[in-house]
């Protein structure tokens, strides 16, 4: 096993990485040296493409926005370097070049591109390169040598570029699969899940991404290579767009977390305490299989799940929720809920923190996994040392009526990963 892994805050490493996944970065790897060396020795067979492709790739990789949650931080790159997999074409003339010289061209271009980010300590994650490299093999394994062996010569008008699309969603498709898969061999989440927020991703920046690629090799292939800056601009104007939004959704979760320190700030609830339950239940939710926008309710509503304690005229001692009785605690919870409402915050983030004092039978699973986890954290910090086992025993203990087994097993498959790491204030 690696020993890379992902680690929450105030429970350790969660999660690590298997040999699998430093298979698929060694086969990457090759592949990339070979490629290398193949063109090295050899030489280049259409220079003037393949600098052109180079320069709009490096590019693409200098404009990738570190901070962007976006499963495709650098689309301009992305749809260059797919659209030189596919270009049979420049300007009416035959294109010479193999798989090989494409793979090698991408690899030494977003090589180029990642140097600022690298100096600047942001750099691309191995799992970027290793997609863009494997992902721009597959759709030149799939296209060139039937170009170069005139088995699409009969293909023109709309059926050429019906099969240019066709290979690039397909390509699309595969991406998907092998992001959720080396996703599942580092964090072992729900392989079905992370597929379905992949394939949920694919269909917005990844649609521009295929688009934008058949578009240039089809343009490139009828006026030459000039189409490339005219064809990157759209790609460009969309991707500071979707920087924009991911801005305004960083500056309203960093809102959410500042009104959730109010409880901490007012001396309700120990330092960090929501944070770390907001973590943690993301991390459990993800166990379970939930969904992007699920995810996103429920930290939200973690952070916010004491706001109610703001309230009570005397504070409950270590902000400890789950000993009082059941009828204080879904007052306060009531009362969180009527505040998170008044924030202008999601609804739904109201409903969770409403319904978290219920029995887990009538909550929605956001409410069960925010009541476990807050229970845990609380019982953990309490009992000492051997604060995370006792916590978990209790929480078992009581699954008849206040937590859901499920969310309390897949809790405790969280915390087996982190080795049962004691929760850290602050």
């Amino acid at each position: 096993m690696s020993a890379v892994g992902v680690e929450i805050p105030g429970y350790g490493i969660v999660g690590r990485a298997p040999v699998t996944l430093t298979l698929v970065h060694a086969v990457a790897l090759l592949l990339a040296v070979v490629s290398l060396a193949v063109v090295f020795w050899h030489g280049l067979e259409e220079r003037g493409v393949a600098l052109a492709f180079g320069i709009l790739i490096a590019v693409g990789e200098l404009t990738r926005w570190s901070g962007a949650e976006e499963r495709e931080a650098a689309p301009l790159a992305a749809a260059g370097a797919l659209a030189y997999a596919l270009l049979g074409e420049n300007a009416g003339h035959h294109t010479d070049h193999g798989v090989l010289e494409i793979v090698a061209v991408v690899v030494a271009a977003a090589l180029i591109g990642c140097v600022p980010h690298v100096a600047r300590g942001r750099g691309p994650t191995a799992d970027h390169l290793t997609r863009r490299v494997l992902t721009v093999a597959f759709a030149a394994v799939c296209f060139q040598p039937l170009y170069n062996q005139g088995r699409l010569t009969g293909w023109s008008g709309p059926s050429y570029a019906l099969l240019l699309v066709s290979l690039l969603v397909l390509t699309a498709l595969c991406d998907a699969v092998l992001a959720a898969a080396m996703a599942h061999a580092r964090t072992r989440w729900p392989f079905g899940p992370l597929l379905r927020d992949e394939l949920r991703a694919t269909l917005g920046i990844g649609s521009a991404v295929c688009a934008t690629g058949a578009v240039m090799s089809l343009a490139v292939a009828v006026v030459g290579l000039w189409a490339l800056p005219v064809f990157s601009l759209p790609l460009l104007l969309t991707q500071l767009s979707v920087r924009r939004f991911a801005a305004v959704r960083v500056t309203y979760r960093q809102t959410i977390a500042s009104l959730a320190r109010a409880t901490e700030i007012a001396g309700y609830t120990p330092a960090g305490h929501a944070r770390r339950v907001a973590a943690l239940s993301r991390a459990v939710g993800r166990e379970l299989g939930l969904s992007e926008p699920d995810l996103t309710i429920l930290e939200y509503a973690a952070l916010m799940h004491d706001i109610g304690q703001l309230s009570l005229v005397d504070p409950v001692p270590a902000g400890a929720t789950s000993t009082l009785s059941a009828d204080e605690q879904r007052r306060i919870a009531l009362l969180g809920g009527a505040v998170v409402r008044q924030t202008g915050v999601d609804a739904e983030v109201a409903v969770v923190v409403e319904r978290q004092a219920d029995p887990y039978r009538e909550q929605p699973v956001t409410a069960r996994i925010v009541r476990a986890v807050n229970a845990y954290e609380e019982m953990a910090r309490e009992a000492g040392p051997g604060g995370p086992l006792t916590a978990l025993e209790k929480l078992r203990l009581a699954t008849a009526r206040d937590y859901q087994p499920e969310v309390v097993e897949s809790l405790a498959r969280v915390l087996l990963r982190g080795s049962l790491t004691l929760p850290q204030a602050g």
